[in-house]
């Protein structure tokens, strides 16, 4: 799953226009959106992750981190806002600790227990800005300074913040003001001068120079083209050079001696996730009476050997292989065209005496000659694979004392870390035995206990850091003022009121020691920039409708008493927003305090629902039929097995009303017929099941009312329903019978 963290500047500097008519940050936010639209012609795109950070101070600059969605980043990448500092230094700290939040609870880096390249979050950082002078609170600094002091738990472990799992990539947009020529020429972009450069370079990635919005177009699509998985490692070359072809001459120290490039893990097609089986060394011997662990370099060094030797490889036995990126050193290793044989590979101190230590992999070209791969192998393979090869071919799994101890001087010579993987290999091979169960890791109790420690305060710093997100920066109230005299302020004197009418013209002006730059707790008000200024200076910016109730604010605001200070907006406006932002309520919480806890935890707590934060929860209420609120379960009575009636199943909890129950035929009456077998019977039969005329009609409208009530029912409670269900049918049922008394009536 790759992290696609975006770093824009919002420094005042990003406000500058361009030739386009846009400002520098519409520019980046404009870069955003193009790259998540080619990123997302890949199916790889899926899975990816966005993260969004601003230059703001820490915590403030996080927008979107680890639990936001795509809808959150979009909406706070349209909200940047360019004010501040050029503090580059502290944003990519905030960058970093960012992405190795989640590192420590994981347990991807391992630490003193190899370097699992399968063990990887891939991250590319984009960083956008218009590339000027670093600023800071404290001055205007030359060169590029990351903050050493971390707050992650652990990040002592590794020197730089950085890991090698994580890229940094730079846009620089140098674009100018004026139109220019259209003369340029597409080729490669190249790398700008800021001091970013060479952050970029130590981690991996890069920096473009873009003078022109077509080479923006055309960074974008080579970053898309970086987004890989895959780890960064140095290669470098140890002992002699290889012999020279025919023609070939080559002095001094050649580019392919040391690389910094990155080798491809690429993830299971099946399920997604890389695999792999050994550890890249760590350049140190693990001591069990060592308290502490030294630090990592956050890349690794590995040296490889210009001897040619051939590739080893058994049946059964696991092995890892991983591309490298195109370089001068694969170039090299292309060139000689031999793709028979290999370059063993090294990490320095590994071993627990040679200082170059075991090979515990190799180099190799492919065999159709289009790229160069690193083979890792379990440590110092060669010693060890010759023992496995005469295990299962040899010996028939049946080792003798010679073999034993030839392997046991090798598991001695072999880092404590490969045991593990070791044992998984051998159980893959059929051989699931050979290592005992006593050994152990090799890391001291101390050691276990405190990366047990630090993973548990990297949750905890995990958790706080995930609720800071998208909190908005508490806005200044105004800059104080100094004031150096020790005389007191006209506000103090008695005749304040007098000196303001003599001020704004209502009364006399005495100018009788008065010295209006003493006023003792004075602020220059900040406006806030939600809010619809006022027209104070001006009076021709003020509509003719408006002047008599301005004029009145402004006096209001002018005669306060010393207490109150002089604001740059009315208390009206302070409260009136516009209509599409009233129901915005949860900006309207990040504002808010956390709240204490509740002093009874027992009691059940309150849902802030918008529009009704005293809304309580419904969802443990049950409902009676009368619509009436139960806490709790009910209360169900058992049948007894006495009652005549227990065959019956009554599961109403009220008997239904006598006139919604159908109509039951007593067995004594002239409606219940035997049918026989005889077809008069059933003539009969039909006869007698013939609706009268006179209950024709009577029957439909009951039928008709109870459909329409029982339409209309959600309206009423039950109780309600089934009285003036009874009241309506009583009502029908007189009407047919008066109806039906007519005709005798008039007969007689």
């Amino acid at each position: 799953m790759p992290i696609l963290l975006f770093l824009l500047d919002t420094s005042a500097s990003m406000n500058q226009r361009t030739y386009l008519g846009t400002t520098y940050l519409d520019v980046a936010k404009g870069a955003v959106e193009v790259f998540m639209k080619l990123r997302a012609r890949d199916p790889a795109s899926r899975g990816d992750r966005y993260m969004l950070v601003t230059f703001d101070d820490p915590p403030y600059g996080v927008k979107a981190g680890w639990k936001e969605n795509h809808a959150t980043f979009m909406c706070e990448l349209k909200n940047l806002q360019a004010s501040g500092l050029t503090t580059l230094g502290h944003a990519l700290r905030t960058a970093f600790d960012l992405l190795n939040l989640n590192r420590l609870v994981s347990g991807i880096d391992n630490y003193g227990q190899g370097r699992n390249p399968f063990f990887l979050e891939p991250s590319v950082i984009i960083t956008i800005t218009d590339g000027n002078k670093l600023t800071h609170s404290s001055g205007v600094p030359d060169e590029l300074h990351l903050p050493l002091n971390s707050p992650l738990a652990g990040s002592e472990l590794t020197k730089e913040p950085f890991r090698w799992d994580q890229r940094l990539f730079a846009l620089v947009l140098r674009l100018p003001g004026a139109a220019t020529p259209d003369n340029e020429q597409l080729g490669s972009v190249p790398t700008d001068e800021s001091a970013i450069t060479q952050m970029c370079e130590v981690t991996g990635g890069r920096s473009y120079c873009v003078r022109t919005q077509r080479m923006l177009n055309q960074c974008l699509e080579s970053l898309v083209q970086k987004v890989q998985s895959g780890v960064v490692i140095n290669f470098e070359k140890t002992g002699p050079d290889p012999p020279l072809f025919e023609g070939q001459l080559e002095v001094g120290r050649k580019p392919w001696h040391s690389c910094h490039k990155l080798i491809y893990v690429r993830p299971n097609p099946k399920t997604g996730v890389p695999v792999g089986h050994w550890p890249i060394p760590e350049s140190f011997w693990p001591d069990q009476n060592s308290p502490t662990l030294p630090p990592r370099t956050a890349h690794p060094v590995v040296r490889f050997s210009c001897v040619d030797c051939e590739p080893m490889v058994i049946d059964k036995l696991p092995f890892d292989k991983y591309e490298l990126e195109p370089s001068p050193l694969t170039q090299f290793v292309l060139e000689r065209k031999s793709p028979h044989m290999c370059w063993q590979v090294f990490v320095s101190s590994s071993a627990k005496q040679n200082d170059l230590g075991q090979p515990f992999g190799y180099l190799k070209a492919s065999t159709t000659l289009t790229c160069v791969n690193l083979f890792v192998m379990p440590y110092n393979y060669p010693v060890l694979l010759p023992l496995l090869d005469d295990l299962f071919k040899v010996h028939k799994l049946k080792s003798n004392l010679k073999w034993r101890q030839a392997f046991e001087m090798y598991l001695k010579t072999m880092p404590p870390y490969y045991l593990l993987p070791l044992k998984k290999a051998l159980r893959m091979m059929g051989a699931p035995n050979l290592i005992a169960e006593t050994l152990d890791c090799g890391l001291s109790y101390s050691v276990i206990s405190y990366l047990k420690k630090l993973s548990q305060q990297a949750k905890m710093e995990s958790d706080r850091l995930i609720v800071s997100v998208g909190k908005k920066a508490p806005q200044e109230t105004g800059i104080k003022v100094k004031n150096h005299s020790n005389s007191l302020s006209l506000a103090h004197r008695r005749d304040f009121k007098q000196l303001l009418q003599g001020i704004t013209g209502e009364g006399p002006l005495r100018l009788v020691d008065m010295n209006f730059k003493e006023f003792a707790g004075f602020q220059i008000a900040l406006l806030n920039k939600d809010v619809k200024p006022q027209a104070y200076r001006n009076a021709y910016d003020i509509p003719r409708r408006n002047l008599l109730d301005q004029l009145t604010r402004m006096r209001s605001n002018l005669l306060r008493t010393s207490q109150k200070l002089i604001r740059g907006q009315d208390e009206d406006y302070l409260h009136s927003i516009p209509v599409a932002q009233m129901g915005n309520y949860q900006e309207y919480l990040k504002m808010m305090p956390s709240p204490l806890r509740e002093i009874d935890p027992d009691q059940p707590k309150r849902l802030h629902t918008f529009g009704n934060p005293f809304k309580q929860d419904k969802k443990g209420m049950m409902i009676d039929e009368a619509d009436e609120f139960v806490a709790g379960p009910q209360n169900k009575k058992r049948v007894s097995s006495g009652d005549p009636n227990s065959g019956v199943t009554m599961k109403r909890r009220r008997s239904m009303s006598p006139l919604l129950r159908r109509p039951q035929t007593p067995p004594g009456s002239p409606n219940h017929v035997v049918v026989g077998k005889s077809p008069a019977g059933v003539q009969g039969q039909q006869n007698l099941l013939k609706p009268i005329p006179q209950h024709k009609g009577k029957n439909l409208e009951h039928e008709i009312l109870l459909s329409n009530v029982l339409c209309h029912s959600h309206r009423f409670k039950k109780r309600v329903l089934i009285q003036q269900l009874e009241i309506a049918l009583a009502k029908v049922d007189e009407k047919h019978t008066a109806s039906s008394q007519l005709p005798n009536d008039h007969g007689s």
